[in-house]
């Protein structure tokens, strides 16, 4: 069971698999107003930097589940580094309709929602493992502005314009989920270049050291052509942000 080797391969060197940074997180979990002994899951953990880090600096609890043998393994590593090993549990498996044995303060998918078929699905997904009164936490993409045409959605890798909506759009589809949206943090564009830009370094020094493997030609392609995909389309187009939810 794993990801798509690709992933494991441009992200290796990443702390954090989508467009936040330490910053965004730190502030994420201060807006959460997050107490200590919080439990939170989170599907999709990656390298498990949200949890390591805010049991750190809030005192929570967690668990986090994630299809990538790498990342998972990253994420355990981080967790000694931090010294927090015995505060949050990092299980590699398929996050697809995993529920919690124990119900949690917060439940979280930062940008997998593919995981359940969608935002709807996931928050489903999401509140069987939740508390009462709990927080569900949706990362997931917006149009920062509209693509012009379907060509430059795709450039985005959307599969068409209708992948996603515009922020306004966004918001008010939770509440048509019958959720109340309490805090949100977007992405910027610098979050953007660290998680997309950060890769470009990865790729080249994975080439140099595998010049002879079966993806080298890939991994070259992509090299090549997505400096300027990334500058002319996602860093212009997309954008992204963490959305906290309450069940009305």
């Amino acid at each position: 069971m794993d990801i798509p080797r690709i992933f494991n391969i441009t992200e290796s060197a990443h702390r954090i698999h989508n467009p936040f940074t330490p910053e965004k997180f730190a502030t994420l979990g201060a807006a959460l107003r997050l107490e200590p002994e919080t439990r939170v899951l989170d599907l999709g953990s990656g390298s498990g930097e949200m949890l390591c880090t805010w049991a750190r600096d809030y005192g929570i609890t967690g668990i986090g589940i994630d299809m990538s043998q790498l990342f998972s393994a990253q994420a355990k590593c981080r967790a000694e580094e931090l010294d927090v090993a015995d505060r949050v549990e990092f299980i590699h498996n398929d996050a697809a309709g995993y529920v919690a044995s124990e119900k949690v303060g917060v439940a979280a998918c930062i940008g997998a929602t593919w995981i359940a078929g969608g935002v709807a699905g996931t928050i489903e997904l999401l509140s069987k493992s939740l508390n009462p009164g709990g927080i569900i936490l949706i990362g997931e993409p917006y149009w920062r502005q509209l693509p012009p045409t379907e060509e430059v959605a795709k450039e985005c890798f959307a599969g068409s314009i209708s992948d996603f909506l515009i922020l306004p759009e966004l918001l008010a589809s939770f509440g048509d989920l019958n959720y109340d949206v309490v805090e949100m943090v977007l992405a910027d564009q610098h979050g953007w270049d660290r998680y997309e830009a950060a890769k470009w370094l990865t790729m080249r020094r994975w080439l140099e050291a595998n010049s002879h493997d079966e993806m080298a030609k890939v991994v070259r392609n992509m090299l090549t052509q997505e400096p300027k995909r990334y500058a002319t389309y996602t860093r212009e187009y997309l954008g992204w942000g963490v959305f906290a939810l309450m069940a009305r």
